[in-house]
């Protein structure tokens, strides 16, 4: 049995979830388990964790007040495959300033050896689709939808890029850890959680 915890404190839970399960259809995997997350001991028996995109400060806020901030930053530490999308990426961070009003004061795990400029895009009004080369998946485009997206401005030595956007870093792998500035639960294309739920089930079966 593999299950896949979801950080459901708030943000784009739902999508992910439908994501999924196509992935474990295509799979052929009929024991999978996805597992919201709300609070600590929701965390127990995870074999891998989504943290959505939505907003990034009401995701830090409600994590600290459940106090689930230090048993996730513990139990991603402990190498737990993780996949952050947008704000989930934002959350991750070591440093977080947002485009137009400089730094932040705002609850993060700072896991992630990177600065994050959030809202880089714009607002919602500005979204936008377009086909990103990912390196961990090959040659074929990836459509990836920007939804007032951050950029990853500087990475440690320790960080892979695995792509960009107008030679802005849009996306990273650390370790255990893939990061994305985009909404790949809205591309319609399975690649990038199938990618990451292979990287769990090659954890479970080690």
């Amino acid at each position: 049995m593999v299950t896949i915890g979801v950080l459901a404190l708030q943000g784009d839970v739902r999508f992910h979830e439908e994501i999924l399960k196509d992935v474990f259809k295509e799979s052929k995997i009929d024991n999978g388990v996805i597992k919201r997350i709300k609070y600590p001991d929701d965390l127990e028996g995870i074999d891998g964790l989504i943290i959505p995109g939505g907003e990034s400060t009401v995701i830090g806020v409600l994590a600290k007040k459940v106090g689930l901030l230090e048993a996730l930053k513990n139990k991603i530490l402990s190498d737990l495959p993780t996949l952050a999308t947008c704000a989930g990426l934002v959350f991750l961070a070591k440093m977080v300033y947002d485009k137009t009003v400089g730094k932040v004061n705002q609850p993060i795990l700072g896991i992630l050896d990177a600065d994050i400029e959030r809202n880089s895009f714009g607002t919602q009004r500005e979204s936008f689709e377009t086909d990103l080369k990912l390196s961990i998946l090959g040659d074929e485009p990836y459509k990836s939808v920007f939804i007032r997206a951050p950029l990853i401005k500087n990475v440690g030595p320790n960080v892979e890029v695995i792509a960009k956007f107008n030679e802005e870093i849009v996306a990273i792998k650390q370790d255990n850890i893939i990061g994305v500035a985009f909404h790949p639960e809205l591309s319609g294309d399975l690649r990038l959680h199938k990618f990451f739920f292979d990287i769990v089930e090659a954890r479970v079966n080690r």
